[in-house]
């Protein structure tokens, strides 16, 4: 059995099984640092205002205030100019494990700090009863 504290970042067992499995390149320091801080549940157990795979989320950049629909996915299926951004991505690993409501923040490839706000959780597989995407 988990503990469940409220603000706690969470990760479905599956989704952890399968960012564990990842072939090719090593996994981005972001990425490990942000399994290693996660708390793994079952699917069933997963609520559903937390950021999972495949999720859709509407974002707003808290320097720009602009809003953004962002779907958090695996590599192969990343398509940034789409919103289709890789888990494996600075931004990806801030928002994997969220909650509405939380602040993502990251670092670009040059330095530069980013952060965003999760305004809502536009579709999360879990919620919708698919328990294996």
């Amino acid at each position: 059995m988990h503990k469940n504290l409220d603000g706690e970042r969470l990760l479905t067992e599956i989704d952890h099984a399968r960012l564990n499995k990842l072939s090719g390149a090593p996994l981005p320091p972001e990425l490990i640092e942000t399994l290693d801080a996660l708390e793994t549940v079952p699917s069933r157990d997963i609520p559903p205002d937390v950021v999972t795979m495949y999720s859709q989320v509407l974002v707003e950049d808290l320097e720009t205030h602009q809003r953004q629909k962002l779907t958090l996915c695996y590599p192969a299926d990343a398509e940034p100019h789409l919103g289709f951004i890789s888990v494996l991505s600075p931004v990806g690993a801030s928002l994997l494990g969220q909650r509405v409501g939380a602040i993502a923040r990251w670092r670009t490839p040059n330095g530069d700090t980013c952060a965003t706000d999760i305004v809502a959780l536009l579709f999360q597989p879990e919620a919708s009863g698919d328990y294996t995407t």
